[in-house]
C-alpha cells in the first residue's frame, strides 16, 4: 500500500509522538493525504488491517467520537479478533484533529469529518462492510456512507443518535447535572486542561453531580502533573496528548457546543469560514436512512447503549427503531454504564459485531 501516491506510512502532524503498540498491529498504520475539500493535503490516519486466513470478504469499519479517537476501539478490535471464526478486514481512522491524523485548522464539524470519511471510502473501496459508530461517530459515519449506500450490510450503534435530540428528559443540556452540564463543558474547561477534561471523561463513571464534578476537578490537576491512575493510564495519555494543540481542543470544542442542536441543525459563525450551516447535511441522513437502509437494502443492525446518557433514553431509541424497524429486538441497554460505552463492554459489543456481521 505504501507504493500507492495518497498513502504513506510517514505520519503526520500530530501532537502524539508515542504510539501504543495496540494502534495497530506493525505495518498496518497508515496516513491518506486528503485530495480535495477543506482539509486538502492534511494526512488522515487510518489503520487497515486483515485477519484470519484467507481473503476477507468483509470489513469492519470503525468512527470514533468526541473527545476521543480510534483508540478507543482497542479492547472492541481485540475482542473481535479473538472471538471471530471467519476472515476479515478492520479499518479504523481518526478524524482531522484527533488522534494520529494532521492538526486541525478550523473547527471542524460533522459534516466537515464525514466528507473526509467518504473520500477514504472510496478510496479504498470499501464493501461489504459492518459499521460501527459510537456519539459524533453516527452522524459522520452514517452521512458518509449514505452517499454510497450500497457499500454497507450492517450498521452497530453504540450510544449515537442521528436524529434530532429530544428535548424532554435528560438532554446535553442538563446531564450530568443542571449547572455542570456537557455542552456547557467548552465554557468551563479552558484549553490548556481539555486533554485532561478528555481523559477523566471518557472513563467517568456515572456519579451525582457535586461528586462528579468535585472528581473530576481532582483528577484534572492529577493529570496536568502526570499523575494517572493505574487503569487505562496509556489511553488516558493518549487522548490528552491530542489535545495539546489548541486549534485541534478548539474543533474539539465546537462538537460539544454543537450538542446543544445535536441532530437539529444549525447556524453558526466560523472564525475563519463564516457563517455556516449544518441543517442540510442533517436532514440529508434523516432523510434516507429509512429509505436506503430500512426499506429498500434492509441492513442488519444492533445497538448498545449506557443508559447514563441522553443518547440512550426511549425517546432517541424510538427514533432509531422508526427508521430501522429492523432493529427491533436487537437494542441491549447497560443499567449504570456511561456514554463512552466501548470502554466498559467491549466483548459484549465483539460480539455483536461478530453475530451481525456473519463472521461465527
Amino acid at each position: 500500500m505504501e507504493s500507492e501516491s495518497n498513502i504513506t506510512q510517514t505520519p503526520g502532524n500530530t501532537p502524539i509522538k508515542s504510539i501504543p503498540k495496540d494502534y495497530f498491529p506493525d505495518g498496518c498504520g497508515f496516513w491518506y493525504k486528503l485530495a480535495k475539500g477543506l482539509d486538502a493535503n492534511k494526512k488522515m490516519f487510518f489503520r487497515d488491517s486483515k485477519h484470519r486466513s484467507g481473503n476477507p470478504e468483509k470489513t469492519l469499519v470503525f468512527i470514533h467520537g468526541n473527545p476521543e479517537n480510534s483508540y478507543t476501539y482497542r479492547k472492541v478490535i481485540k475482542n473481535v479478533i479473538e472471538y471471530a471464526k471467519k476472515p476479515f478486514r478492520i479499518v479504523a481512522m481518526d478524524h482531522i484533529g484527533f488522534g494520529l491524523s494532521d492538526q486541525a485548522t478550523y473547527e471542524m464539524v460533522c459534516m466537515d469529518h464525514a466528507d473526509n470519511l467518504l473520500e477514504l471510502v472510496k478510496y479504498l473501496d470499501l464493501r461489504n462492510v459492518t459499521l460501527v459508530i459510537h456519539d459524533w461517530g453516527g452522524p459522520i459515519g452514517i452521512g458518509a456512507f449514505l452517499k454510497v449506500p450500497d457499500r454497507v450490510n450492517n450498521l452497530v450503534i453504540l450510544n449515537s443518535t442521528i436524529f434530532p435530540m429530544p428535548k424532554t428528559g435528560l438532554t446535553y443540556e442538563n446531564y450530568p447535572g443542571k449547572w455542570v452540564n456537557w455542552a456547557r463543558g467548552p465554557k468551563i474547561i479552558s484549553n490548556h486542561l481539555w486533554g485532561s477534561f478528555a481523559a477523566f471523561a471518557i472513563f467517568c463513571k456515572p456519579m451525582k453531580p457535586l461528586k462528579l464534578f468535585i472528581k473530576m476537578f481532582f483528577s484534572i490537576i492529577a493529570k496536568q502533573l502526570g499523575i494517572y491512575g493505574k487503569n487505562e493510564k496509556v489511553a488516558q495519555k493518549v487522548f490528552k496528548k491530542q489535545f495539546k494543540v489548541k486549534l485541534n481542543v478548539i474543533s474539539s470544542k465546537r462538537l460539544v457546543r454543537q450538542t446543544k442542536e445535536w441532530g437539529h441543525g444549525n447556524i453558526y459563525t466560523e472564525p475563519q469560514l463564516g457563517k455556516r450551516n449544518t441543517s442540510p447535511f442533517y436532514h440529508f441522513i434523516q432523510e434516507k436512512i429509512y429509505n436506503f437502509w430500512g426499506q429498500v437494502h434492509k441492513i442488519g443492525v444492533r445497538a448498545i447503549f449506557g443508559d447514563w446518557d441522553p443518547s440512550a433514553k426511549p425517546e432517541v431509541i424510538k427514533q432509531w427503531l422508526k427508521h430501522l424497524p429492523q432493529l427491533e429486538g436487537h437494542v441491549k441497554i447497560f443499567e449504570g454504564f456511561s456514554h463512552f460505552i466501548e470502554e466498559t463492554k467491549p466483548k459484549e459489543i465483539a460480539n455483536e459485531i461478530i453475530n451481525v456481521a456473519g463472521l461465527i
